[in-house]
């Protein structure tokens, strides 16, 4: 099916933002849509495989300085975006602009709404973005990944749609495989990610409380973690020193693989970790980012706590033996574990990227 309608997606800044927001690309070419993307140098970088009839950068800033020279600058910034944005909006004849969050999508934002153009935007936190929650009063829609939505304006409320986060379709195909066998005597993979290169906090606190697992337990173990660059000698040693299998990375490309074969994961609270682990159905053990706007990765990992499919310890209570208590009891229950992946995967809303272009056709129509 072809249309001449054209969707503009704004987004940019992280994966976050970016990741939702092609896999409703994708969605919306499959529907014959064409599509659009505005973002900036950052969202760019997050734009390999993004399925898009053309992708222009516009100027963004944030006004995080309290410097008045900085502040000017931004807003000089911001409004030359808007000024790109638009032209580029009325050039193309945008019938729809989706915003994903991130700064660099609020100048396509407020190009839209200068030229009656209507707006859809997808929050994927449990608490609403500053560029979102801008522009919830607006928006024909408010998408959102996760039943709560804090900081939402009760205006917008009559207009929110919990349709989940996008996924990528490798996720979706994780999602079908079956949860990997346990028993005795069969191998535990423990997958711990954060942030994108690791989490400092997670190197100098986990490999420890690791360690300190019973040897029954400890030998039956690999531990596939994310590892910073200046502390893969150390935590490598750590492991080594115990006895424990690893594979250690700075960074994994292929996290669906990695989803697939484990049997509980360790990361922070993102937006994209939590709905990828409800999902795919995979234990977890959360930390939620201290410093996250709005402690919205705390909101994010509500989800699967109230489940029954994770634990979670905040950043100041994350101690070697709290780990390790958590570690031992989930891992050496194995029919647990199996329950918990289960829990996980009954929260997980897997249709996310069609319910939300239906969403996005209906505002068009």
């Amino acid at each position: 099916m072809s249309t001449d309608k054209l969707v503009v997606i704004a987004a940019g800044g992280t994966g976050g933002h970016m990741f939702p927001a092609s896999a409703f690309a994708a969605e919306m070419k499959s529907r014959g849509w064409r599509v659009g993307l505005l973002t900036d140098e950052r969202g760019r970088r997050y734009t390999d495989g993004f399925e898009a009839d053309w992708i222009e950068n516009v100027k963004a800033a944030t006004f995080a300085s309290k410097r008045p020279d900085k502040v000017l600058a931004s807003a000089m910034k911001i409004l030359a975006g808007i000024n790109e944005a638009k032209g580029k909006l009325k050039a193309e004849g945008a019938d729809l602009v989706a915003g994903f969050g991130g700064y660099p999508a609020f100048p396509a934002l407020m190009a839209a709404g200068g030229l009656k153009t209507p707006i859809i935007i997808h929050e994927q936190n449990a608490v609403l973005g500053r560029v979102n929650r801008f522009f919830a009063k607006q928006a024909k829609i408010v998408a959102c990944g996760f039943e709560r939505l804090g900081r939402l304006p009760a205006t917008a409320e009559p207009r929110k749609r919990v349709v989940g986060n996008p996924v990528r379709r490798a996720i979706l195909d994780v999602r079908d495989m079956p949860y990997p066998k346990v028993g005795p005597e069969a191998e535990l993979q423990l997958l711990i990610i954060g942030g994108s290169q690791g989490a400092r906090l997670f190197g100098e606190v986990l490999p420890p409380a690791i360690c300190a697992l019973p040897e029954a337990l400890r030998t039956r173990l690999k531990v596939v973690q994310q590892v910073r660059q200046e502390q893969l000698e150390a935590v490598t040693a750590v492991y080594e020193a115990a006895g424990v299998k690893t594979q250690l990375s700075p960074f994994f490309s292929h996290m669906p693989d990695l989803l697939a074969k484990s049997h509980m994961v360790i990361s922070r609270s993102g937006a994209s970790s939590v709905t990828e682990l409800a999902v795919v159905g995979r234990p977890s053990l959360l930390i939620p980012l201290a410093i996250a706007m709005d402690d919205h990765q705390t909101g994010n990992a509500e989800t699967l706590r109230d489940a029954g499919a994770a634990d979670v310890i905040q950043e100041r209570e994350l101690t070697v033996e709290r780990v390790t208590k958590i570690l031992s009891e989930r891992l050496s229950d194995g029919e647990a574990l199996q329950a918990r992946a289960e829990a996980a995967k009954s929260v997980g809303k897997f249709n996310a990227s069609s319910e939300l272009a239906d969403l996005a056709e209906c505002v068009v129509q």
